[in-house]
């Protein structure tokens, strides 16, 4: 999902004084809806307006390109020179002018030299004449089109070119036809891929000034909880809720710090708050957050900042926090995520995702969809979110299809595992039926 536009009714800092929980009020702008099911859109569009209105940009830092894969640009990438730098060949073949093309006529033209990438020709080419050139080779002056080597032959007179083998100007790259001197390569707030590089590379550039990475502090809460490693007392469970976040943060190239466990104790937990806050941009938990938990967890966060805790329209992911920390003159924000293993990660993509690129300077995009139509009857009523696991294949005409990964518990990981994607039933979605289409966002986007 991309970050709405802020709630018009929003309050504005210059003429609304912030209350001493500023929270309530960005609650109290969004559209009238149940506290007991609060859409994801307008989560969504009070975690962007609380980011649009009070957090800092990142500092900037130069960095080597060889590292800036996954890194937000700081400014946009203005290109030194014309990309190509010459008038180049598109292939190798042979140069000539295109002035000697006669329209229906076969061409023989006399060969007086080669021309290798890297390697200007330095001599003159006339009328009737042409040089064998290979792809990237700079073209010769007065040379503007290139027949490539498959379609003429060459013997002891020349190269001959049969009747209509190429038009004038074909296979030639003009100089700056990709990128003119102090054009933008690339806008600040992208997040860099393997083919940016490519393309910072190709200016000559050795460096790029970026945004400093984010720092996110992650740690789970409950006493049910052990280590992966550690003995699994009786009633207790493995974390896993660590691990998968952890891989999720390292796909957006943030800086993750791993706080641990963390006891259901007021003392242990205030502490590693107050640690989280001291060293990281952004605190995000898991678990602590339903209506269930005990009541010092939200009076720690309320008196160490301040914090909206909804109750979302959706399945998995309902408990849900957003908010900041403040340790002295240091602040964080929060996110605070549900114990499910599955409800968790849902939280994550959807909401805190956007959220941390919003943080991290990168400008919102849409996340792709996959198209696909449901193999099975998934039974929905309409009012909420429902974020179901599957696997996506070819039909037999071609199209997407999907098909759930078994039981869809909030509790069962492997669920995910199994999965392609997420397959997105909207709010105002009802029953799908066996062959209806169907919104899935692949993992593969989440990067």
């Amino acid at each position: 999902m991309s970050a709405a536009a802020a709630p018009p009714d929003a309050p504005h800092p210059a003429t609304n004084p912030a209350p001493s929980d500023p929270w309530l009020a960005l609650l109290a702008a969004l559209p009238a809806h149940d506290a007991e099911a609060t859409p994801v859109a307008l989560a969504e569009q009070l975690i962007a307006h609380a980011i649009a209105r009070w957090a800092e940009p990142p500092a900037t830092e130069r960095v080597p390109l060889a590292y800036a894969l996954g890194r937000v640009l700081a400014e946009p990438v203005v290109s030194p020179i014309d990309v190509p730098a010459h008038d180049n060949s598109a292939m190798d073949g042979y140069a000539l002018r295109g002035a000697d093309l006669i329209a229906g006529q076969a061409l023989t033209l006399r060969v007086v030299g080669t021309v290798l990438a890297g390697q200007p020709f330095g001599g003159a080419v006339m009328a009737g004449e042409c040089v064998r050139i290979m792809t990237g080779a700079v073209l010769p002056a007065g040379l503007d089109t290139v027949v490539p080597q498959e379609l003429c032959g060459a013997d002891a007179q020349g190269v001959h070119i049969p009747a209509g083998a190429v038009r004038p100007g074909d296979n030639r790259r003009r100089r700056g036809e990709d990128l003119a001197t102090g054009s933008t390569a690339l806008p600040a707030g992208r997040v860099l891929r393997a083919s940016d590089l490519g393309l910072i590379a190709s200016l000559g550039l050795a460096e790029v000034r970026l945004r400093r990475r984010l720092r996110v502090a992650y740690f789970s809460t409950g006493d049910e909880l052990r280590a992966p490693g550690q003995p699994l007392d009786a009633g207790c469970i493995y974390d896993s809720n660590r691990y998968s976040l952890l891989g999720a943060l390292l796909r957006l190239g943030v800086e993750p710090i791993d706080l641990g466990l963390v006891r259901d104790d007021p003392v242990a937990l205030e502490t590693t708050l107050r640690l989280a806050c001291e060293q990281a941009d952004v605190v995000l938990t898991s678990g602590g957050v339903s209506g269930g938990d005990a009541d010092y967890t939200r009076a720690l966060i309320q008196r160490l900042g301040h914090a909206a805790y909804l109750k979302l329209a959706m399945r998995p992911g309902r408990p849900f926090a957003v908010g900041r920390l403040q340790q002295g003159r240091k602040s964080a924000w929060l996110f605070a995520l549900p114990g499910n293993p599955v409800a968790s990660l849902v939280a994550f993509y959807l909401l805190v995702r956007p959220a941390l690129l919003q943080l991290a300077g990168a400008t919102a995009t849409p996340l792709p969809r996959i198209r696909a139509r449901s193999t099975q009857v998934l039974r929905k009523r309409p009012g909420r979110t429902e974020c179901q696991r599957g696997r996506l294949s070819r039909a037999d005409d071609g199209h997407w299809q999907v098909t759930l990964t078994g039981a869809q518990g909030s509790g069962m990981l492997s669920s995910m595992s199994e999965a392609d994607g997420l397959l997105l039933l909207e709010a105002d979605q009802a029953t799908v039926q066996v062959g209806d289409w169907v919104d899935v966002l692949p993992f593969e986007a989440l990067a």
